[in-house]
């Protein structure tokens, strides 16, 4: 076994505000790979020197500094935030900040754990190390995921969307290529360590690139087309549920629902703004009576329910000869859409309607389109994949496209648009499924089951995108171990490669 190195040998070293600043000067400079996502080489170079960092010193700052990290990643990242919760939700502006970097700094425990066990249960030697740091990285991100309704918000794997390592998602998903991330970033930083190794871990990262790249499975194949169109509204927030522009916001999307001839036409979530009870007399009865006949189907977002039952953050969709189909957001926003236990005092300081929804059922059936089953997500819900591959479980019924309903306008002009369609492009190339998204502000577009934009407006405008979408069927492997495990699989794979990690060199050295 070759000897582990003294601290002094693997690194210099730094006081402990300098190594603070410098993880936290990492954790937000790696943001920019989840908006510009060709540079996705950047990740895997903070990363690489947050391994080198935690590898040299105590757990305890170990720990210190993969906080750190993780709270500068996840401020950067979620600062527009403070825009819904001061601008839209009235808190005071250092309130808001204040929450901002509360959440980023208590999710970033997870990470603080993971990167001060790894300085603790290290053994010195560079793969076995990476193993160790990859796995515990993977159960960092699967815990922020999952525990408390989970926050997958810019997990790793969503900056490799158009990187080499986008090839392995219809296989391990998101979560597994943060393990890969972090197993080849910490593997060339371990290695480099060590003089007689230096470059066995970079060129064997270059290699695994290389070699990712040059991967293109195919797992599904055509059901045909749809045409769609896709409406973008681009109302202001503090317009769509003030009822003196109530009325105008719900005309432009009517005129643009009766005036489709797709297909499909989508309009976005809470297109129409008003409460079963507020909609004007006739209006609900009169647009139902333009989609009974003729060949366009529609798929639009409403709040439904009453004071007895409750309200659910809706998509009513309407076809000729048929019912009215609905389905109901299933997960829902904490603070935005439900309030967490112990937290209503500070959803009653902000000033956001419709706060406390009613959750959907599970595995919610699909709405039929010309032969194509249309799978709707509600804002984030594309963010979990995992509650998506549900719907999988039986290949006859499975989704051929899915179709988000987003309204972010929430957050601003900011780069939660560009982050929020990296999401959704990440789930396409998971399950090799076109995505259709018809937003308030953006990013409205179809994506196809390569994970590629074809059609796009520009966000912050208004406008209809007309396109057409290739359906599909047949299971990616994700699908298939997802819908029926869900994300155990990972969470396994990972407490097995730690726990080998650290117990086989001591049974090496007996």
């Amino acid at each position: 076994m070759a000897p582990r190195l003294s601290r002094a040998a693997e690194a210099p070293q730094l006081s402990l505000a300098f190594d603070l600043i410098l993880a936290a000067a990492l954790g937000a400079l790696h943001t920019l790979a989840y908006v510009y996502t060709e540079a996705w080489w950047l990740q895997l170079g903070c990363v690489a020197l947050l391994a080198w960092r935690v590898s040299s010193v105590a757990p305890a700052r170990a720990a210190a500094l993969g906080w750190a990290f993780g709270t500068a990643w996840l401020v950067a990242s979620t600062w527009w935030m403070f825009i819904s919760m001061h601008r839209y939700g009235g808190l005071p502006a250092w309130m808001a900040a204040g929450a901002v970097l509360a959440l980023s700094g208590f999710l970033s425990l997870y990470l603080g754990a993971a990167t001060g066990l790894f300085a603790r249960w290290r053994r010195g030697r560079p793969l076995p190390d990476a193993l160790l740091f990859a796995a515990l990285w993977l159960v960092a991100e699967l815990a922020r995921g999952v525990i408390f309704t989970g926050f997958p918000w810019v997990a790793s794997g969503y900056a490799q969307v158009d990187g080499p390592l986008a090839t392995l998602a219809p296989w391990i998903g998101v979560y597994g290529i943060g393990f890969v991330v972090a197993l080849l970033s910490a593997w060339a930083a371990l290695a480099w360590l060590q003089p007689a190794r230096r470059w066995v871990g970079a060129v064997a990262a270059v290699a695994v690139l290389a070699l990712a790249s040059t991967v293109h499975s195919s797992f599904s194949r055509s059901t045909g087309t749809l045409s769609v169109t896709l409406l973008q509204g681009n109302i202001p927030q503090e317009e769509k549920f003030a009822t003196e522009h109530q009325g105008a916001a719900l005309q432009w999307h009517v005129d643009g629902l009766l005036a489709a001839t797709s297909d499909l036409v989508i309009a976005p979530e809470t297109a129409v703004p008003f409460l079963p009870q507020q909609m004007p007399e006739g209006f609900w009865d009169s647009l139902r009576g333009r989609f009974a006949v003729g060949p366009t189907h529609a798929l639009f977002g409403v709040p439904l329910g009453d004071d007895l039952t409750g309200y659910t953050n809706s998509a009513v969709g309407f076809a000729p000869g048929r019912d009215e189909y609905r389905y109901d957001k299933r997960h829902l926003v904490p603070f935005g859409e439900f309030i967490p236990f112990g937290f209503r005092w500070f959803t009653q300081m902000m000033n956001i309607p419709l706060g406390d929804f009613n959750r959907g059922v599970p595995n919610a059936p699909s709405f039929a389109v010309d032969g194509q089953r249309v799978a709707p997500n509600i804002c984030y819900e594309d963010l979990f994949g995992e509650e998506l591959a549900a719907r999988f479980v039986d290949p006859a019924s499975a989704p051929t496209m899915f179709a988000n309903l987003s309204n972010i306008g929430w957050f601003g002009d900011n780069i939660a648009v560009d982050q929020h369609l990296h999401i959704s492009r990440m789930r396409s190339l998971e399950f090799e499924r076109p995505m259709l998204r018809a937003t308030n502000t953006g990013a409205t577009v179809i994506i196809d089951h390569r994970g590629q934009v074809t059609h796009s407006l520009k966000p912050y405008t208004r406008g209809i995108l007309e396109g057409e979408a290739q359906g599909r069927e047949g299971l990616t492997p994700f699908a298939w171990w997802a819908s029926r495990f869900g994300l155990w699989p990972l969470l396994l794979a990972a407490a097995a490669i730690a726990v080998a990690c650290v117990a086989l060199p001591r049974f090496a050295r007996r």
